[in-house]
């Protein structure tokens, strides 16, 4: 079956399977820590009322049957255990059908995780990565040969992950077309990382160098994924070099990991060989069973019938960005930063223990894991980790419609909600309960160098205004 069998590509299925996995357990480790606080029993968005007003046609999710915080933590934690043994590459030493299954079974699982998840867990890397793990699940075992048509819908992925976004980037903001969308982007990212300022402050030559080089790979390098090897490989490569420096400057959860690792797809062993000598392609497989060939063949037609609907997408002038086109979130449309942030706001919530505040009363900040907020603080970098409250405070300082976790946010702190607060980098009050709280709008820009060296701040801030005036206990009664 040597139609079938891609046997070039040894070293591009382990990275695959092992890479998908890591990034399904640190997404079952973060719904762990993070899903009962924000989406739980008591959680900002409760979960089970979200379970009642919808259907299975629309959410499928094993929570129909019963939901707890328990149950949740259960799902996350077998979800993280399958994910590590693929990781440590265990199933993958049987028969073809055990990490299909493995994969299949963590697919589901977080599946039922994200159709509960609302507002905190619609992000484009969701359904990227259950498309990923649904998709790895038919690269076989050790003992056989990959297939081919999943390499190659795998390089499909990509494509559609690179091109999309390139050209929701030409489609959308005028920055982009005139190669000034990088004076801004740096600085007014959803999460900066420690090295977002340097990379602000390159000179603008460097910027809209930066532009040019963007298009080119998201435009351009797509394309020859599909071509001949070495050709496949170069493209590869540009890709992971171009998602290394989004992951040097900035945090973009496992976006940019998971993008490199779905580019070693097309990456040969012969090439890595010239690269590396010690790494030598595989000599021999034993024969694929015809089920599993069947059955992988089955999994390709049906990622192959699910490719019109985002193919027409990519070519709509009304192109949407990040849309899942049926409820199992399997041959999505992807894209991100159509438009570019040209300001930098920045939501800081505040409380006070002033049973009657005024002019003179004392109120202190409390300060998230990833946002900014002390001016003095190096953002951290926490990628591929996802602080998800941290990103819709970025997404509330935009003009977010969507403030009812904010408001139920804003009670949860009047009543120091222990969960809560754990989501949080400090709790100014040491775990008591403030009398009041209130969120003001700061306008956040970088220091220059010569304001760092003046003052010691990372940022300079100046007040814009309320988000919410101070509100007690009782406005919530």
């Amino acid at each position: 079956m040597q139609w079938f069998e891609a046997t070039n590509y040894e070293v591009a299925r382990q990275v695959l399977q092992r890479g998908v996995a890591a990034v399904f357990l640190i997404a079952f480790v973060s719904s762990a820590a993070q899903f009962p606080a924000l989406l739980g029993e008591h959680g900002l968005l409760a979960a089970p009322r979200f379970i009642a007003r919808t259907s299975s046609r629309t959410h499928p999710t094993l929570f129909r049957w019963h939901y707890s915080d328990r149950m949740l933590r259960l799902v996350c934690g077998a979800g993280a255990l399958v994910a590590a043994a693929l990781v440590a590459g265990a199933p993958q030493l049987g028969p073809p059908w055990v990490p299909a299954v493995c994969f299949l079974l963590i697919w589901a699982l977080y599946l039922s995780i994200v159709d509960i998840g609302q507002t905190f867990y619609g992000f484009g890397w969701e359904s990227l990565l259950l498309e990923a793990g649904f998709t790895v699940a038919w690269l076989g075992s050790n003992e056989v040969a990959a297939p081919a048509t999943i390499i190659l819908l795998t390089r499909w992925l990509v494509f559609r992950l690179e091109f999309g976004a390139g050209l929701i980037k030409l489609r959308g903001d005028r920055s982009w077309r005139d190669l000034t969308a990088l004076y801004y982007h740096h600085e007014t990212q959803p999460m900066p990382n420690p090295l977002s300022r340097f990379a602000h402050l390159l000179p603008k030559w460097m910027h809209r160098g930066e532009v040019l080089g963007n298009h080119f790979a998201q435009l351009v390098v797509p394309f020859f994924l599909f071509a001949p090897q070495p050709v496949a490989s170069v493209a590869a490569g540009i890709v992971i070099v171009t998602q290394l420096w989004l992951v040097a400057s900035g945090n973009f959860a496992w976006l940019n990991v998971i993008t490199i690792i779905l580019a070693f797809s097309a990456v040969s062993d012969d090439v890595l060989h010239v690269i590396v000598p010690a790494i030598a392609p595989t000599s021999s497989y034993a024969s694929n069973p015809l089920w599993f060939v069947v059955l992988s063949s089955a999994a390709a037609l049906l990622l192959l019938v699910l490719s019109y609907w985002p193919a027409k997408n990519l070519l709509s002038k009304r192109q949407l960005m990040n849309a899942s086109f049926n409820r199992w979130h399997l041959v999505n449309a992807y894209g991100a930063f159509g438009s570019v942030t040209k300001r930098r706001d920045e939501v800081i919530v505040e409380g006070t223990l002033a049973a009657t505040p005024d002019a003179e009363s004392e109120w202190l900040p409390y300060e998230f894991k990833g946002k900014p907020g002390d001016v003095r603080r190096i953002p951290p970098q926490f990628a591929p980790y996802h602080l998800r409250l941290d990103w819709l405070m970025w997404f509330l300082a935009l003009g977010s419609p969507d403030t009812r976790w904010f408001e139920v946010f804003l009670k949860r702190l009047l009543e120091a909600d222990r969960p809560t607060l754990a989501l949080l980098r400090t709790d100014p009050f040491e775990g008591s309960p403030p009398a009041w709280v209130r969120a003001r709008v700061f306008h956040y820009r970088f220091a220059t160098r010569a304001e760092r060296r003046a003052t010691g701040q990372w940022w300079m801030r100046e007040l814009s205004g309320w988000l919410v005036r101070p509100v007690s206990l009782s406005a919530f009664r």
